[in-house]
């Protein structure tokens, strides 16, 4: 499965961004889908992360209720839906995919494919 993310930029905090990963290759509606993060000088963070039917969600704690994961297997395309956006937000953001079926995982480790990074940083 080939992965590449999309939609990071500049914005203000408060505002928001909708990142897009596009998966080429493999079975996309078999995979469990997630999205990372990582900030300077920090290690990669889960952020959020979706069933291969989009039955489930799972989000880390600092992002629920402002970020929202979504997927169209029709278009094998997830998208992260990020509002109410904080400078603390401020990282390269990467998609992932897990071939492993069953519940989403929130460790990089079990994920077997990746994205580039698409930057995103909000400024205060």
């Amino acid at each position: 499965v080939q992965l590449q993310a999309s939609g990071g930029g500049l914005v203000q905090a408060g505002g928001s961004l909708r990142l897009s990963c596009a998966a080429s290759g493999g079975t996309f509606r078999d995979v469990v889908m997630g999205w990372f993060r990582q900030a300077p000088g920090n290690q990669r963070e889960f952020v959020a992360a979706i069933t291969s039917n989009g039955g489930s969600t799972s989000y880390v704690d600092s992002v629920k209720g402002r970020f929202t994961i979504s997927r169209d297997n029709t278009k094998n395309t997830v998208l992260l839906q990020m509002n109410s956006l904080k400078p603390e937000d401020t990282a390269n953001y990467y998609c992932a995919a897990d071939r492993s079926i069953g519940r989403v995982k929130t460790a990089a480790n079990d994920y077997d494919y990746w994205g580039q990074g698409t930057l995103v940083t909000v400024s205060s």
